[in-house]
Formats: C-alpha cells, structure tokens, sequence
C-alpha cells in the first residue's frame, strides 16, 4: 500500500514540470507510505512520478519506485497489492522475461510489456498504478474492478496530473478548484461524494474498473474493462449440481480468496467484531494460517453491557480459534482528542469511517501493517435489509409508475408536514418507490432531493442533479439483471461499497499506515460464485457455515446489528441542548467544512 503521484507536460506549449510541486503532491500522502520515498524525472522535465512506500511485499530495496524496465522504456508507480502475482510471476518467466525483485511491482511492470493495457484482465487484486511508455509517449492510468485504491487526476488542457489523494492533488497549487455543483449534491445526496465527481471541478476520480490513456494529444475518456452487474449475472457452465455440492464450491471459494489475501512478507491481522462476516474471515484465516494471526475489535464506553457491545463476543472468537486479540476502547474523549487529526485523514467528505479509523489506529499501535476486513460480506450474501425491502416496495408500488404526476403531488404535499413528523423519505414513496432506482435511492439517499435547496440552493442543486443524473444511472445500473437479488447487490456494490465503506477503509487505514485488505471484495470469488446465486443461496448463515471449525453458538444465532458508532451523542453531549437533525446530518455539515 502506498501513495502515488505524477505530472504529464503532453501539450508543446506546456511548462515543464516543477520538480517542487511534484515533491508536494508526495509528500502529502507521508502516512500512505513512511517507508520509504521515490523520484523519477524525465530527461526533458515532460514527465515525472513519485512514490511513498509501505512495505508489504519484497521488504528489499528492490521494491523500490518508481521502478523501470530492464531497457528503461518502462516506468511504473503503483498502490496496492496484486494476489495472483506469483502465478503470473511464473508465466512471464517461461516467456522469458527477467525480475530482479520479489516484487509484485515487477510483474505489473513485465506484464505491461507483455500484453500492453490488457494486463487488467489477468489481475486479482487491489491496485491503482500508473505506466510511462517511453516508446509510446503516453501514460497508462488503471484502477482495480471494485474502487478499493482510490485514483485522482486533473487535466488543464496542456498539463495531466494524478494521485492517490485529492488534498494530495491540492498542494498543487495548479489545479481549478472551483466548487462541483455535482460533488456537492452528490455528498448530501449519499452521504460520499460518488465517483467520478470530488468537490472541485478541476479534480476527478478515475472510475473503479478502468484504465486511463493520456498521449501527447491529452487524455482520452476513461475506458471501463468490468462491470459488477454482468459479471454476478454470467454464471458458468459447471454450476455445482446441488445445494451441498454448492456448499462446497462455496467453501472452497471463500477459503480460496482468504488464502490470497495473506500473502504478504509482514503479519496480517483481522478486525473482528460479533458479526458473521468478520468471524467467518477470523475462522477461515486461522485455518489457513501457519503465523500467529492478530485480531483487533473496536469497543465504545458508552455501549458497555449493551447489544452494540462487540467486545464479549469478539474476544470468545479469538479464544476459540487462538488469536492474539486487541480490544481498543474508545471515549467521547478519544473521539474529540483526534477529531482535528481524523477530520485532517478524510480525503473527501463522508459520514462514516469513524469506526474505521479508530479500530486502524488501534491495529497499527499493536504493530500491524495489514489487516482483513469483512466489507464486502452484506453485499454478496444479501445480510442488508435492502435485500427484502426494495423489491417488495417495487412490487407494490409500481402501479404508481403510470401516474408520476400523483407521485410529485403526494410529495410536494406531505413533505413539509412528514418532515417535523418522520423521515421525510417517506415523502417520495409514491415518486420513487416504483423503481429498483428510485427506491434504492430512498433507501440509502441521506438528504433527499427535495431537501437540498435548502442546504444547497436552487442553483447549484439543480446544476449538480443535472450533472449527476442519479435515478438514470441506478437504473443503468441493473440494466439486464433479472434477478431481484442482483439487482440489490449491484446497487448496494456499485454505490454503498464502492463510494463510501471502500474508500472510508482506504483513508481510514491509511491515517495509521495501516493497509486494509477484503477478501469478499475479490474479482476471482465473485465470479466463482455468481453461478451459485438463487433469491436464497448463498446467504451469510450459508458463508459461515463455511469454516472446518463451526463459529461459536453465541456469533451464529446473534440478530444482526449492525456496527454502530455514537458520534451523533458524542457530538451533542454536554452541550446543553440536544442537536434537532435526524441521524448524523448534523456531521455532514462538519465535514463538508474540513
């Protein structure tokens, strides 16, 4: 895990590159990567990269970036971890090709010489890396299939940069950062700012699943390579004959996956709470495992003895299967002592990640460098309420789709009132409802549409939505999909996981230098399941029935939760008045302050 960045002087007319700035930009991803640091800069100042390491794999100075090829035509800088890289290792070596590390970063490196941009297809793993082609003179930019490793660029017409972080891209200082109506309303709307959008217009996300080219004319469109929808919905011919038979294929997945996500030449560690998803990855792990395996939990003095207490539950996990367990309790105290530095981490605005952040800090401060996370679990195996609640809302409201006027009325009727009553979403039931888009945008949106002139205003509302298009691309989507089960992971994978837990655990773990790994979030796992996928099977009771030594009594037959954190109440507590907002709302707006 690391931090990456560069400049690209592709216009003639362009300046050439600031070899100050360049060392701006890295330095403001320090905690990405304290290990060590790199420079490279072309011989005609058009073109430089740089490089913060975390060592993970190869510890030597052989793993050192920006690496080059064996004729120095090649360069690469690059941000996180390919699993498979071993295999690929070998396939390059019967073709010839030399290494001269133990190092992943190799192999993208030889793989690019050997295949060109589609060495995405035959990566599983978590990357954002970049490539100079000297002999080509441009600049390959790829970010792996589901968005776990963010990437930042920003083009000005005659200068292309890009990094892993986008207060890394503002030190700059070159860079248009205008406000984007589009990322503005697109935080209020989820609670993140989706992808491709930041706050800035003059900064953009490279979308998860694609590859970026930018030649001496500029940079092209972004160019996507995967799509979750298609790739849950393209089963395979040899689908497992019964449900048993399917039990075991199921298994030997998941093992399969987890036995890839501990590859690495440090200890690997799991954040364990009381919920299935972490106590299946803890059981799987120990299985797999020959190093003594880390484990740490999360627990919150004001949750002591309650049902969102993990702690109890989590330290009988890592007695049974003989982890060392890290138990980090956390205060009202803790969370205002680190609140400037946690608010600093935040790459963009989000509502969430506190429980992140603090549950890294207490895993680097045990020696980690690496940790597994259970995201990933809800969305492929359907734990969310989502999963019953959107298509039975679709089921019946859908009649309502042939009047949308009614819908607008209902809405413009009883939002005010419903408003100082309730959830204003259910405002929108008759105008959204209707729709798989438009009620998953009621069940994950945080402010609704109607809501963010007031936040907003009608200027910048009405330019951001315009932009963003949200309900058009819900749909687009789950386009194709048949399967209301699908149809719910798509959603909940291509907007929920990607946008908010994935980049939250990438900011998140990375305050600490802490990289954080998730084995349900594998492009080789989901392909290997989606023939399995029935309205039913596999769900989480089904995943964690999968590990040699069952799951305590206690974890199995546990009502889900969920995890939650108290910032509301640590934000109003003892303030003499309770805060009049619903949920975290209140948050929001500190956030989008930072």
């Amino acid at each position: 895990m690391c931090g990456i960045a560069g400049i690209f002087a592709y216009h003639v007319d362009a300046p050439p590159l600031d070899r100050d700035e360049l060392l701006r930009i890295r330095e403001a991803m320090i905690t990405r990567g304290p290990d060590a640091a790199g420079l490279w800069i072309s011989g005609n100042q058009r073109v430089g990269m740089t490089h913060r390491r975390l060592s993970i794999i190869d510890l030597s100075e052989a793993g050192l970036q920006p690496m080059s090829g064996e004729d120095g035509k090649l360069r690469i800088v690059f941000n996180g971890e390919i699993y498979n890289y071993k295999t690929l290792r070998a396939e390059l070596e019967r073709k010839g090709y030399c290494f001269h590390s133990q190092s992943d970063t190799e192999v993208l490196l030889n793989l690019y010489a050997d295949r060109g941009p589609d060495l995405v297809h035959a990566l599983r793993g978590m990357y954002a890396f970049a490539i100079w082609d000297e002999n080509k003179k441009g600049l390959l930019l790829a970010r792996d299939p589901f968005g776990i490793k963010p990437l930042y660029y920003a083009d000005n017409g005659n200068s292309f940069r890009f990094a892993s972080q986008v207060k890394a891209l503002l030190r700059s200082q070159k860079i248009d950062t205008q406000p984007n109506p589009a990322g503005q309303v697109g935080f209020f709307l989820w609670g993140s700012v989706p992808d491709p959008y930041t706050l800035y217009k003059g900064i953009h996300a490279l979308p998860a699943g694609s590859t970026l080219w930018v030649s001496e004319v500029g940079s092209r469109q972004p160019a996507p390579f995967f799509n979750i929808a298609r790739t849950l919905s393209a089963g395979r011919a040899a689908c497992p004959a019964s449900r048993e038979e399917g039990f075991e294929y199921l298994r030997a997945a998941l093992l399969d996956s987890v036995q890839h996500h501990l590859v690495a030449d440090v200890p690997v560690g799991v954040f364990l709470s009381a919920g299935l998803d972490s106590t299946t990855l803890t059981a799987l792990a120990a299985e797999s495992s020959s190093m003594a395996l880390h484990t740490a939990t999360l627990g919150f003095n004001g949750y002591r003895s309650t049902e969102n207490d993990e702690t109890i539950l989590a330290v009988k996990v890592a007695d049974q299967y003989h982890t060392t367990h890290h138990t980090r309790w956390v205060s009202r105290e803790d969370f205002l002592n680190e609140r400037e530095r946690l608010l600093k981490a935040m790459d963009q605005p989000t509502i969430d990640g506190v429980n992140t952040y603090f549950v890294s800090k207490a895993a680097a401060e045990s020696g980690l460098k690496v940790a597994i996370s259970g995201i990933g679990g809800d969305e492929l195996f359907g734990g969310y309420p989502s999963f019953q609640d959107i298509p039975r809302m679709v089921k019946l409201l859908s009649p309502f789709n042939i009047a949308p006027g009614l819908g607008r009325l209902f809405r413009r009727v009883s939002a005010p009132v419903l408003k100082r009553l309730t959830s204003p979403k259910y405002a929108g039931l008759l105008e959204y409802g209707g729709t798989y888009g438009g009620a998953y945008l009621l069940r994950r949106g945080f402010f609704m549409p109607w809501e963010l002139p007031e936040i907003l205003g009608d200027k910048i509302t009405r330019e951001g939505w315009d932009e963003l298009k949200p309900l058009m691309k819900l749909e687009q989507t789950t386009h194709g999909v048949m399967s209301e089960r699908v149809k719910v992971s798509a959603l909940e994978m291509n907007w929920y996981m990607r946008n908010q837990l994935l980049r939250d655990a990438d900011w998140a773990g990375m305050a600490h230098s802490l990289e954080i790994r998730v084995p349900f979030v594998d492009v080789e796992l989901i392909r290997r399941i989606a023939p399995l996928l029935t309205e039913t099977f596999p769900g989480k009771r089904d995943m964690a029935r999968t590990p040699r030594r069952p799951l305590p009594w206690e974890i199995l037959n546990r009502r889900k939760t969920g995890f939650a954190v108290p910032v509301r109440e640590w934000l109003t507590q003892g303030n003499g008045r309770q805060c009049g907002e619903r949920g975290l709302r209140g948050w929001a707006k500190q956030v989008m302050e930072m």
